[in-house]
């Protein structure tokens, strides 16, 4: 074996090829890098024309499936690049990539669902990295969002991977702003007036307060005495927030009203269920016999 020729050839193909395979390798890594920020400053627009937290979350998204296309793209054409350079043909490999690509279309249908699916959910803008969403039965903060899926961690922590095309109908409950529903209940005897009094009350003193003011958006709206309950009056009302911080104000707000209601003696009815014990055509009322289990000090 000749070592001197073929130490020749290689340091030949180093000079030549090798060096273009170095120069296609540093302009792929290159390119990579400019895909990343072009796309983030690209997608900053977005975020100026719609400021806060809402553009933040959808330049996000936009930007991430940018990178992740373009990546893809910039990975297989200096693949095919370097692959030249090694002197191996191009046109047979492309040629039954291209058969083979038609054979696993046919074998993918749900996969090209996916991809069209999760296409129109990014541009139309239906969910964002972020979000709290419910889809496909499963709820959760929006982790992750491409056109193949939705990644959703749900309270618990739990991870869901939710295919695109598994998405008939998107609930997304931070969007622009969020609300908390209040169901509050009181019993039949007090004043309505005066429990709506109470709520907006409590409801300047949150709003006055510095560690919530900002995430509440508008003055709790009373929407009136909703449901007589089998054990209470329902009057229903409604607070608008920043997206995503409904429930913390709600949670909050609960714990002031019920303070609020101990003090001034609003009562919050626990259930209960009077008993009728029927009555004759003559008038007469069945007995009702009562056992005194114990004796109660006094």
């Amino acid at each position: 074996m000749n070592f001197e020729a073929l130490y020749q050839q290689v340091l030949q193909w180093l000079t030549s090829s090798g060096l273009k395979v170095l120069l296609i390798v540093i302009l792929g890594f290159v390119a990579l890098r400019i895909v990343k920020v072009v796309a983030k400053r690209l997608f900053s627009t977005v975020q100026k024309k719609k400021p806060g937290v809402e553009g933040e979350k959808r330049a996000e998204t936009l930007s991430s499936l940018v990178r992740y296309v373009l990546s893809i793209g910039i990975l297989i054409t200096a693949g095919i690049m370097i692959l030249g350079q090694l002197g191996i043909e191009i046109g047979p490999i492309l040629a039954a990539a291209g058969v083979i690509g038609l054979a696993v279309g046919f074998g993918a249908q749900r996969l090209v669902q996916d991809v069209i699916s999760g296409f129109f959910i990014l541009i139309e803008d239906q969910v964002r990295v972020g979000d709290v969403v419910h889809v496909a039965g499963k709820g959760g903060l929006v982790e992750k969002v491409n056109i193949r899926m939705t990644v959703l961690r749900d309270l618990a922590g739990n991870v869901h991977y939710v295919r695109n095309s598994q998405i008939d109908i998107v609930t997304n409950m931070t969007k622009d702003f969020s609300r908390y529903v209040f169901d509050i209940g009181v019993a039949y005897r007090e004043d309505v007036d005066e429990v709506i009094s109470v709520v907006k009350e409590v409801d300047e003193e949150l709003r006055s307060d510095e560690d919530y003011k900002d995430d509440i958006l508008e003055p709790i709206e009373i929407l009136g005495l909703d449901e007589f309950a089998d054990s209470a009056v329902i009057i229903k009302a409604r607070i608008m927030t920043k997206p995503i911080k409904q429930w913390r104000i709600g949670r909050e707000f609960n714990r002031r009203l019920k303070r609020k209601f101990d003090q001034v003696g609003i009562e919050i009815p626990f259930p209960h269920r009077t008993l009728y014990m029927g009555q004759g055509k003559k008038g007469e009322a069945a007995p009702l016999n009562v056992a005194v289990a114990g004796e109660r000090a006094v």
